[in-house]
């Protein structure tokens, strides 16, 4: 079943609509700046605090884990009341949490205000995708969201760097917390733009706000018990191996979530998720191939980052520099993609992923052929090859998996599919980590030299591979029922986008 619309239209000009979509894509783009630029400051806050692995890998995938359980809800209120007031709350909130992180005095306090940030996060992304769904049309929204993707893909490479200049300007002891500082007055600038920008795209129905409390319980027992075991992931020879058993909490959790809803909206309520969304072919594989490259691609940077810092000896600033030529490529490429992806369709996300896959053999041929002076450089050319693939994969995946999305559902649709790309970033990042430093434990017994961080970043990189071909088999798949519908139809996608887009209207 669908949901009612819960809100009518408002006729927005196109002036405002793209001033709207800038200051929504501005913020999202700060909100995933967060999760790659704290990957430099690791080695600094652990120096600062004393921090153990664990509580490291808290610090980065707490953010993540609190963001992902707010994904679904967020939107799902986002669809039935206001985008823009909602999405105001969660940049205050962010701004808040980010003022309260640049001053912790101790790790508790650093972990709970990442917690919190994480919420905040949440709370607005869905709004963003929900707005861009909601704003644009056909040939339109295709830009759009490759526009999106330019920009989260530069926001996502040049994490690092930020990261690393913040650490550079504020010294080895207190540098680490410019990098929650800068998010402070950005934050401010980005609320006052939101309440004189962002339109109220639709009127309040006055019908009650429908949450699905049960569903909402067991979905985030579900979450939680998935993300944990990874979590506490650090590849220790001290990780407990008890922590696995909570995935068959998750089991039982999440099978019955999927009872529960599909009885739930049996009885006429709207569920938490409606299930028939993943009938929907393209929605349902362009959801599952962003969860999986996002299990990998996040990990590539902080892999990268962490053997040039730990093995070459790198200062922050110059480690996170190396991914500048991806966040420049995959810009271009996120919007020529955008541009073509109502004529070329999936096939273009398919040799997206191909390039991907080239430039990450060549970041592990040249760590391991180079001298440890040439690495860094030619380390940066490949990840032009990788840049370029990325850009062809996040934006016209995007636009593929909404394409038959009814837009009053898009907030929530959008929301689902993030919280798989989150979910999939907290388990990459387990193993990626997990397997570069159990590397290190097994192949020293004392200071480890560069030929063991050679041997880690490999087995690291070789699980990123591993999952970058996962999504490519999912796009190929894609391919062939896209393929049968167009047999069916007797046209290609961009028929078959026209004709979803009348039927929204």
């Amino acid at each position: 079943m669908t949901d009612a619309p819960a809100t009518r239209s408002i006729p927005i000009s196109e002036q405002h609509r793209w001033r709207a979509y800038w200051v929504c894509v501005a913020v999202a783009a700060l909100t995933i700046m967060d999760l790659s630029k704290v990957n430099v400051g690791l080695p600094a806050i652990e120096e600062a605090f004393n921090a153990g692995s664990t509580e490291l890998q808290l610090i980065v995938a707490g953010y993540v884990l609190t963001f992902g359980l707010t994904l679904v809800p967020a939107g799902r209120i986002g669809d039935q009341r206001s985008r823009k007031t909602l999405f105001i709350v969660g940049l205050s909130l962010f701004t808040l949490t980010s003022l309260v992180a640049a001053l912790a005095p101790n790790a508790a306090v650093l972990l709970i205000a990442r917690l919190v940030q994480g919420v905040a996060a949440g709370i607005q992304m869905p709004q963003v995708l929900g707005l861009i769904q909601e704003l644009f049309r056909g040939e339109e929204r295709g830009k759009a969201f490759g526009l999106f993707g330019a920009t989260i893909g530069l926001a996502t490479a040049f994490g690092p760097t930020l990261g690393g200049l913040m650490i550079a300007l504020g010294g080895p002891e207190d540098g680490w917390r410019g990098i929650f500082w800068i998010n402070v007055p950005l934050s401010l600038a980005a609320i006052a733009l939101a309440i004189w920008l962002l339109p109220v795209t639709r009127h309040p129905s006055g019908k009650p706000l429908s949450l699905d409390p049960v569903g909402l319980v067991l979905f985030g027992i579900s979450v939680v018990s998935l993300m944990w075991p990874f979590l506490f992931t650090t590849g220790s020879p001290d990780d407990d191996p008890s922590r696995w058993w909570v995935l068959v909490v998750f089991v039982f959790a999440f099978t019955a979530f999927l009872v529960w809803e599909r009885r739930y909206a049996a009885t006429g309520k709207h569920p938490l998720v409606p299930l028939g969304l993943f009938g929907i072919s393209s929605y349902r594989n362009g959801t599952a191939l962003s969860s999986v490259y996002f299990t990998a691609l996040p990990p590539m940077f902080l892999l990268t980052t962490l053997y040039l810092q730990h093995g070459l000896g790198l200062a922050a600033v110059y480690a996170g520099m190396v991914t500048i030529g991806f966040a420049l490529v995959s810009a271009v490429t996120s919007w020529i993609g955008g541009n073509l992806v109502n004529r070329l369709g999936r096939p273009l996300v398919v040799w997206g992923l191909v390039l991907l896959l080239v430039g990450i053999g060549l970041s592990v041929l040249v760590a391991f052929v180079t001298p440890p002076e040439l690495t860094p450089w030619a380390m940066a050319i490949a990840m032009i090859f990788s840049g370029a693939g990325g850009g062809f994969v996040i934006s016209p995946n995007q636009t593929l998996a909404l394409a038959d999305v009814p837009v009053k559902q898009g907030g929530l649709a959008g929301s689902v599919g993030q919280l798989g790309q989150r979910v999939g970033t907290a388990i990459g990042t387990a193993i990626t980590l997990s397997l570069f430093y159990s590397t290190i434990y097994n192949e020293s017994s004392g200071t480890p030299d560069l030929a063991v961080y050679r041997d880690a970043y490999a087995y690291g990189m070789l699980a990123v591979a591993v999952l970058v071909a996962i999504a490519f088999a999912i796009g190929v798949l894609d391919m062939g029922v896209r393929g049968r519908q167009r047999s069916a139809l007797g046209g290609g996608f961009a028929e078959e986008s026209a004709a979803v887009e009348q039927a929204d209207r």
